[in-house]
């Protein structure tokens, strides 16, 4: 097979294929092996990891606000026990060191420390004696309220439980973690980990789940100690060289931007027909481009079209878990590539996606950089109305990464729906990729 045809077929992969691609590499012994990330040495404090440190100075800033909860309302349907519910949250928060972990300020940054396994606390509301009319409204406004109720990230803790009792087989179980200990891609993780703990809880037999290599916070460790010298130094130099000369995004409101952000968001979503979305898995094919490369193409003329500007720059989210070990870790790994198109000249559509492909290519090479540190780079003038480097984030979803399996022979599992959005951006498209057709979903600063 010719290197360009090579070329060609790993450019059809996901981010996260590729990223799965260089860890198989990795183990192969193909190319030069390391040890892997190390166990943390235990007698000394744990740095967080970059992306932890923006999160944590936000809050700072901000001490009450709720906008990196992450309310995760789950619906159960059927018979419940209440007591293997326990024993699977408590199993589950044993398993996860990250779970269990708090910040403890330490001059002007602070370390993670992580308490021993305990009982969590699962608070329990009986709605049951309401009238049934009025139960499912009651419930909506109960897990909206917690949803956006702060956490204090130096008590914790940071995962919260609650079980919402709407009848004998009509649950409503409610974790909210704040972000600094998962993102969206620890989802399905948490997900298979409690179906399976708590079908192990039931029968009294083990779980059938993997043994976890290394935790949360011996990643940070490795992270900031294997991203020195000339490491550190390539990727800055790509990076800095890739968006010198940047202009800001400015799409046309109809509101004044707030001198804070109120994270306050509405959704609006386009559901694609399966035959434009087949059409546009075609396109792809057609140009040895990913389905992602071909819709942010298309996306980047729509900005180019509202903001009048040729320099578009938006921000796409990268599970940063190219290592066998990160994949089966709850945790706060996520990063964010900045994309950069040029859409100048008046380019065929099918210049533009070449122009795409590459830049998509060129971020994934360098995506070990925290985007953290990148800011610290860049060092750009101090705006808190407003994320820096980008304002619009894009995002193509596997469907399948955010279904819920079933708890073994326990009760059926579904979405319980919010009603509210927070944004931390002025736009965020998350396409979502499903069997048959594409949903988009836009989330914007109201």
């Amino acid at each position: 097979m010719s290197r360009s045809n090579i070329r060609d077929r790993l450019a059809k992969l996901t981010p996260e294929q590729q990223g799965a691609l260089a860890a198989r590499i990795q183990q192969s012994g193909l190319v030069k092996r390391d040890h892997g990330i190390p166990r943390r040495p235990t007698d000394v404090p744990v740095e967080m990891s970059f992306a932890q440190q923006r999160l944590w100075f936000m809050q700072q800033l901000q001490p009450e606000n709720p906008f990196y909860n992450m309310p995760i309302p789950l619906r159960l349907t059927g018979r419940l026990d209440v007591g293997a519910l326990q024993a699977c949250l408590d199993a589950l928060v044993s398993r996860h060191e990250t779970l269990r972990t708090t910040f403890e300020a330490l001059g002007e940054s602070a370390v993670q420390v992580i308490s021993s396994p305990g009982p969590v606390k699962l608070a329990v509301a009986d709605l049951s004696g309401l009238p049934e009319s009025s139960r499912e409204a009651e419930a909506r406004r109960l897990v909206e309220e917690e949803g956006l109720r702060p956490f204090d990230l130096s008590t914790g803790p940071l995962m919260r439980a609650r079980l919402l009792r709407l009848s004998a087989e009509d649950h409503v179980l409610q974790l909210t973690m704040h972000h600094i200990i998962s993102d969206g891609w620890s989802l399905p993780v948490l997900y298979r980990d409690i179906g399976e703990l708590y079908q192990a809880a039931c029968s009294g037999e083990a779980a059938r789940l993997p043994a976890l290599a290394i935790q949360y916070a011996d990643f940070s460790v490795w992270q900031r100690n294997s991203l020195t010298g000339g490491v550190l130094s390539e990727q800055l130099g790509y990076w800095r060289g890739r968006l010198e000369g940047m202009a800001e995004l400015k799409l046309p409101t109809d509101r004044s931007r707030p001198a804070l952000p109120t994270y306050a968001g509405a959704r609006e979503t386009l559901n694609l027909s399966p035959e434009l979305s087949a059409a546009l898995r075609s396109l792809s094919q057609r140009h040895g481009a990913t389905l992602y490369m071909v819709l942010l193409a298309a996306f980047s003329v729509v900005l180019q079209r509202y903001a009048r500007q040729d320099d578009i720059v938006v921000g796409s989210p990268i599970a940063n878990r190219t290592r066998a070990e990160l994949e089966e870790l709850i945790g706060f790994f996520v990063n964010s590539l900045v994309m950069r198109t040029d859409v100048s000249g008046d380019p065929k559509f099918s210049e533009l996606l070449a122009r795409v492909r590459q830049v998509a290519l060129d971020a994934y090479a360098h995506q070990d950089l925290p985007f953290e540190r990148l800011v610290e780079e860049l060092d750009p003038e101090r705006d808190l109305s407003r994320n820096p480097v980008f304002q619009v984030m894009f995002a193509l979803q596997n469907a399948t990464s955010d279904a819920v399996p079933p708890m073994g022979a326990g009760p059926r599992i579904d979405f319980f729906p919010l009603a509210y959005e927070i944004t931390r951006f002025d736009l965020e498209v998350h396409v979502w990729e499903a069997a048959e057709q594409l949903r988009v979903d836009f989330i914007y600063s109201t």
